[in-house]
């Protein structure tokens, strides 16, 4: 059990860089539980990006290549022990997660009682052949539970700047939506990746039939399968610049989620970027070979696996045995295209604050008493006949500090959807110091959103009448607009600033002939 009085801990994550984004739900929990403790997170420099900005960890400590052998371990070691570290939980399975903490004299090391390391750990979770069969991410939940703590699921997700997206916005920018990414490449081995040709073909008819675009990504071993990949459709029709981009090897691995994020969907097999898809909340049509989905697939609404079920799959090898990869050879171009197709975004939505936008901001509404409509709600009705969807997104941090009642938030969220003609209403019910993926302006909500409603983000809107709003239209790749019925009177990022509602929605209807 967890010593809970350990006010600095230290987390030993996982080396690949899929594993990593599955630790993400279980250091959302460690945070939750423990929320005064110092948590550093030891990771080898190639997953560490993956964490920058993240609000559940204080520190990253890397685990670097002068670390290696044992002169290495006691030169990590050393570097831990002035630390002061009392307690450690090892996400990672290895020997060498439990040597190193032990080395590091932490009281207190906690992880699963397996590679010969039981008698390095002061606390051992037992393991056993049925925590083989559990998805990745709750067998690194496990773990807490294990150690005393109340781990529940959240999903994993990578903290992008603003500054992160626009850049990678404006590296795609000249590519004709909808823009598709294709992640060729799997580094476990060729059981798990789909045919470079089938990819090309796949390619072919975006381009040549829904009018899009493809970007291929890869890493620095990966180039040659992109190269193919882009010869193979060069070949057979002419390619404008504004259709095809090959990005392998010439991204950071932060610059890569930012560019996944950037994409209308990603076209992957199971790998590092299709779990850094799901992380920045792009619609994954993922690719199962030789591995199980329902151990590291993605988790969620808004994504697609093609599996085929071969009788020797999932086999779990790197290489085929029979040479043949029937798993993979079963699955065609056609099918692959056809789950493209059905999952382009083809709704424009129009994203709503709350309180200061259609109803008076009374600074924590809790009270039917306080609840004052504004009139012009009526008219966004015009927006739904011109095909928008309405959909609130709303910060309700009064419900974690205790002032609002939760159930009152839905009641009056669901006036909204009853009276007023809105398809969805979304609410952040965490409190600003808990640096949750939903508060705005970070962009989970309208992620949902775009999953459960097939939504465009690019060819959408969003109304509030506070920076954040406006700031979460930029994240996202919409127009914002602020209304100053509410707290904001100016911003320099807004595409428009309206009095009210109905001159929002005015605008909205002129910049749609534009």
């Amino acid at each position: 059990m967890l010593n809970r009085s350990c006010k600095n801990l230290l987390v030993r994550g996982v080396n690949w860089i899929g594993d990593a984004v599955m630790t993400m739900p279980a250091l959302r929990s460690l945070r939750k539980s423990l929320p005064d403790t110092n948590i550093s997170l030891l990771v080898k420099p190639w997953v560490a990006p993956l964490f920058e900005h993240n609000p559940n960890i204080d520190e990253i400590i890397l685990y670097e290549d002068i670390h290696n052998g044992i002169i290495g371990k006691f030169r990590l070691a050393s570097v831990l022990i002035k630390k002061g570290f009392c307690s450690s939980i090892l996400f990672q399975n290895a020997f060498d997660a439990a040597l190193i903490a032990f080395l590091s004299r932490i009281p207190e090391r906690i992880g699963y009682s397996r590679d010969w390391r039981g008698f390095l750990l002061t606390d051992s979770i037992s393991f056993n052949s049925d925590d083989r069969k559990m998805h990745h991410i709750d067998y690194y939940l496990n773990i807490l539970r294990g150690a005393g703590l109340t781990a529940e699921y959240s999903p994993p997700y990578i903290y992008l700047s603003l500054k992160e997206r626009l850049g990678a916005r404006n590296i795609l920018g000249h590519l004709k939506r909808p823009v598709i990414g294709i992640n060729p490449g799997a580094s476990y081995g060729s059981a798990k990746r789909w045919h470079p040709e089938r990819f090309a073909a796949v390619t072919r008819k975006i381009i040549c039939e829904l009018d899009g675009s493809v970007v291929i990504f890869g890493s620095q071993s990966e180039v040659s399968i992109a190269t193919e990949i882009c010869n193979s459709v060069n070949s057979t029709i002419r390619i404008p610049q504004s259709a095809l981009k090959q990005m392998a090897g010439k991204t950071s691995l932060r610059e890569l989620a930012a560019l996944i994020s950037e994409c209308d969907i990603l076209l992957t097999n199971d790998s590092g970027p299709m779990h850094i898809g799901y992380a920045v909340g792009t619609p994954l049509i993922t690719i199962f070979g030789s591995t199980d989905p329902a151990l590291t697939g993605p988790l969620g609404k808004g994504n697609i696996v093609i599996k085929k079920g071969i009788d020797c799959s999932p086999c779990f090898r790197r290489k085929c045995d029979r040479q043949s990869i029937e798993c993979m050879i079963s699955i065609t171009a056609d099918e692959v295209f056809d789950a493209v197709k059905s999952f382009i975004p083809t709704n424009r939505a129009v994203f709503f604050d709350r309180d200061g936008t259609l109803c008076k901001d009374v600074n924590f509404l809790n009270n039917f008493n306080d609840l004052d409509i504004f009139k012009e709600v009526e008219k966004l009705q015009l927006l739904k006949e011109k095909g928008f969807k309405l959909i609130g997104v709303s910060n309700q941090s009064g419900i974690a500090r205790g002032i609002v009642n939760e159930a009152f938030t839905r009641e009056v969220n669901n006036i909204f959807l009853e009276r007023y003609g809105f398809d969805d209403f979304y609410y952040c019910p965490h409190h600003p110091n808990e640096g949750c993926s939903c508060r705005k302006p970070e962009p989970e909500m309208t992620f949902r959103a775009r999953a459960k409603h097939n939504i465009n983000l690019k060819k959408s809107y969003v109304i509030g009448d506070k920076e954040l709003d406006i700031l979460l239209a930029k994240a996202v790749g919409a127009k914002g607009i602020l209304v100053l019925t509410g707290q904001g009177t100016e911003s320099a990022d807004a595409d428009y600033i309206a009095r009210d509602l109905n001159e929002a929605v005015q605008w909205i209807r002129n910049d749609l002939v534009k």
